[in-house]
């Protein structure tokens, strides 16, 4: 099974960085968007689209965005009234599309992109009150090398940048801040589950679809997961 899904992911690589079917720009959720080289394709999956209009983003709240790609997200979030948004990515090329369509948008003011390893580049003392990611859910083996900057939005090496979020995502919210994940059937969603549990936390299912593609040959479910200490109803 892991070796299907390294597989599946280096195939997804390469759509999405092939240049012969990628357009400069794209719509999504009614809007137009540019896209750069080398940036996850986000109109080549629902997944987007979906996670972005199911997120309950507060009114003139703190959202943080985790691996923001083209901004998408982020920048819907903005449109949608948060007060100010945070979206972090380790790709360069990633953190540059989402000021571009952040200025596209008219959101440049509250939407500021930064290039950051989970949480290496967020303040110690920012408070958010909304956390999300839509993270790369493909396990990778502890010895895989990342060769293109696409690879980041698909595979976890070790799963070692989930248990990063689950550690660090929870102290970063406010008094009664929500904390989401974007999970899918192509990842190990028993050790998510494991590693929640060792975080002291429970994954419970918001909304979730199932889409089918590759000519019908791949069916996967992809899940809001809302992230809540282990003792807490909901």
């Amino acid at each position: 099974m892991a070796g299907d899904g390294i597989q599946l992911g280096l195939s997804e690589a390469e759509r999405h960085t092939d240049t012969s079917q990628r357009d400069r720009e794209f719509e999504l959720l009614d809007l137009r968007w540019d896209l750069l080289p080398g940036v996850f394709a986000p109109h080549n999956s629902r997944s987007t689209a979906a996670y972005t209009s199911w997120l309950p983003i507060p009114a003139q709240g703190r959202v943080l965005e985790m691996g923001c790609g083209a901004g998408v997200t982020a920048v819907y979030a903005a449109l949608r009234g948060a007060g100010s948004v945070v979206a972090a990515d380790i790709a360069a090329a990633a953190v540059e599309n989402t000021r571009v369509n952040a200025a596209r948008h008219g959101v440049a003011d509250r939407v500021r992109a930064v290039r950051s390893d989970m949480f290496a580049e967020i303040g110690e003392d920012e408070r958010f009150d909304l956390i999300f990611w839509n993270s790369s859910a493909i396990p990778a083996p502890e010895d895989f090398v990342y060769t293109r900057d696409i690879e980041w939005s698909l595979f976890d090496r070790d799963y070692a940048s989930h248990r990063a979020y689950l550690r660090e995502a929870p102290r970063r919210l406010t008094e009664g801040g929500r904390l989401f994940l974007g999970f899918n059937t192509n990842g190990d969603v028993e050790r998510l589950h494991r590693l929640c549990a060792e975080a002291g936390l429970r994954a419970v299912e918001a909304r979730s679809m199932t889409t089918t593609y590759n000519d019908g040959a791949t069916t996967t479910r992809f899940m809001l997961l809302e992230l809540l200490p282990a003792g807490r109803g909901g």
